[in-house]
């Protein structure tokens, strides 16, 4: 075989095997069912996390952690209106009538949603797979007992307002999360958790949670439970507390005991029925 009979055939294999990689890269799938497994290597994710940030991060956060303001959900746990990922796909291709979540642009081709579902999949994991060093039937007594979680925690309709609504935890946060939480509680204090300091048309300064605000009024709710209102022209001064009201249990509690806080904390997620 000659030197061009050789080359022929190495540019002819060539040509053939590029033919058939663009073909996989650019063909689309023919029904939603057909695309997720297809766009789900380390590249795909990649370029959905890059489209994430452009695109949806605006109200779901860099984090994906959602914001509770604009109603915009945790992707980091587990999601309300979608179990699947054809339910993820549609969702972002048809919006969510009746709420703040729109469609993605039309023109926008299916390989570039599915590398978005790829993304928002893998900000999740499987929680059976992790295991920890504490006790979760301990972590019940500590949260009722001696860490005083429920005077401020609600956990299925027992507990105070003071805080968040720990029900269903586990499924938004990692047990890494869920131990800084508790030892370093001023670190990234969500803004629906920060309170304001109020004095005024009575001279009476009373601090609270920031319950809700316009132009014309604010509202807050004290460690009582007691809402006021302040229309915002009689209101003399105001200041903003961005740490949070919980305490640091990082030297009240021995490591066991938070270890066992963290197990009963991450098993907490939505009732199956």
């Amino acid at each position: 075989m000659g030197f061009y009979s050789k080359f022929k055939w190495k540019w002819l294999l060539a040509v053939a095997v590029c033919s058939l990689s663009l073909s996989t890269l650019f063909s689309l799938p023919a029904t939603a069912e057909d695309g997720g497994a297809l766009y789900d290597t380390f590249y795909d994710i990649g370029q959905g996390n890059r489209y994430f940030e452009r695109q949806c991060s605006r109200c779901h956060g860099f984090d994906a952690k959602g914001n509770d303001e604009t109603g915009a959900p945790d992707l980091t746990g587990r999601l309300r209106r979608a179990s699947t990922e054809v339910g993820i796909f549609n969702i972002i291709r048809e919006g969510v009538p009746g709420t703040a979540m729109l469609p993605v642009d039309a023109d926008l081709p299916d390989a570039k949603v599915w590398q978005l579902v790829a993304y928002i999949g893998s900000l999740r994991y499987d929680p059976s797979t992790v295991e920890l060093d504490g006790n979760a039937d301990a972590g019940v007594a500590l949260f009722r007992g001696k860490g005083d979680c429920d005077s401020c925690h609600m956990v299925r309709g027992q507990g105070g307002r003071l805080g968040p609504d720990l029900s269903r935890v586990g499924e938004n946060a990692t047990p890494d999360e869920l131990m800084t939480s508790m030892t370093n509680p001023h670190d990234d204090v969500d803004p629906r958790w920060w309170t304001l300091r109020i004095t005024g048309r009575d001279g009476e300064p009373r601090t609270g949670f920031r319950m809700s605000e316009d132009s014309f009024s604010v509202r807050i709710m004290d460690n009582d439970s007691n809402l006021w209102s302040y229309p915002k022209n009689e209101v003399q001064s105001m200041d903003r507390i961005e740490q949070s009201t919980m305490p640091s249990y990082d030297q009240t509690m021995s490591e066991s005991e938070l270890d066992d806080l963290v197990a009963f904390l991450f098993s907490l997620r939505r009732e199956e029925n």
